[in-house]
């Protein structure tokens, strides 16, 4: 090879190893997000879908009474840890996007997005992330997009967010999401998606603080699987307050959560029979016991627990009334 081919050569490879360094190892979340704040709440959120796996686990970062994070495109998670460390610190979320993106190397292939609890936003989409790619935002949201099929997308998102402001966060961030798919969302398909809320004030209980935390991993729909993880929630969220009333031994108020949880998902033999078991320690023996065959007729297992209920205190029933429980 002539001394003037090799310098060529060598020219070419520094080129490309240089070029190469520049591209960021992250693993790869093209995507759209959004981040939000609920005005009368204070409730903050993170949603995501992505054609990549476990979306949820990269992207979506948040802390109660401090702010929200989303990273996607070469997702730097460190953004997501680092970024609500420099908003607890007092940095609005300009500043702490600077201060992220000051020392990386891999910035232009970036998108980031993060919210604080008083819902000042700061965005940044990379001039090398993969068209479509861009973003909008403004008081309590930002909405965030790459690799889409569409430039539709992302004015879809924003739409939708300012149509649903009637609806509770969680489902207000469920129809932005979909409003993003609507538009053809990533070029790639779908597979995984998530949602995250936290509280608007951080506790002295912060395992508390996460309100939602919901993940699809891997799915053909993942947008409409979340949406129906978010109604069981709901429906548990009913659950819950039933059984905060049979504590109470407020049973008219139990039986009405039970009810609303019932109504929502009537096939559910969780939440028929824990219904039935308050019918019966409200004395209600006939109502519980008819509810409790049918129950056990698709799974025997249910009249195991009702016999072990009564040693824990759950069922508390004369010998006769749990008889007729267990027929």
């Amino acid at each position: 090879m002539k001394p003037s081919i090799i310098i060529i050569h060598l020219i070419i490879m520094a080129f490309s190893i240089n070029s190469y360094s520049q591209k960021p190892s992250d693993p790869l979340a093209h995507t759209f997000s959004i981040v939000a704040r609920d005005a009368n709440t204070g409730e903050m959120a993170v949603g995501v879908q992505s054609h990549w796996f476990s979306v949820g686990t990269g992207v979506s970062w948040g802390k109660a009474g401090v702010g929200v994070v989303a990273t996607q495109s070469f997702t730097n998670r460190g953004f997501g840890i680092n970024g609500l460390a420099l908003l607890e610190s007092g940095k609005t979320p300009q500043e702490a996007l600077d201060i992220l993106l000051s020392d990386d190397e891999g910035r232009d292939f970036r998108q980031v997005a993060i919210l604080d609890a008083k819902g000042q936003v700061a965005t940044h989409t990379g001039k090398s992330c993969i068209d479509f790619a861009s973003h909008l935002n403004g008081k309590d949201f930002s909405v965030q997009a790459n690799m889409m099929l569409t430039d539709n997308v992302v004015p879809a998102m924003e739409k939708a967010w300012k149509d649903n402001s009637t609806l509770p966060l969680a489902e207000r961030m469920v129809a932005v999401l979909q409003a993003a798919q609507e538009q053809g969302g990533d070029i790639r398909g779908k597979q995984s998606a998530a949602l995250l809320i936290v509280a608007s004030e951080g506790s002295s209980k912060p395992w508390n603080d996460t309100l939602i935390d919901l993940r699809v991993d891997d799915a053909e729909n993942p947008i409409a699987e979340l949406d129906r993880l978010l109604k069981v929630f709901r429906a548990y969220e009913h659950m819950n307050k039933g059984d905060y009333f049979v504590e109470k031994n407020e049973m008219q108020n139990a039986m009405l959560e039970y009810n609303s949880a019932m109504q929502m998902f009537p096939k559910n033999l969780e939440m028929q029979y824990w219904t039935a078991i308050t019918l019966a320690n409200d004395q209600k023996i006939e109502e519980a016991s008819a509810m409790l065959q049918k129950i056990y007729a698709q799974d025997a297992n249910w009249r195991t627990l009702t016999q072990r209920l009564p040693k824990v205190g759950l069922l508390n029933v004369s010998e006769e009334d749990l008889k007729k429980l267990l027929q």
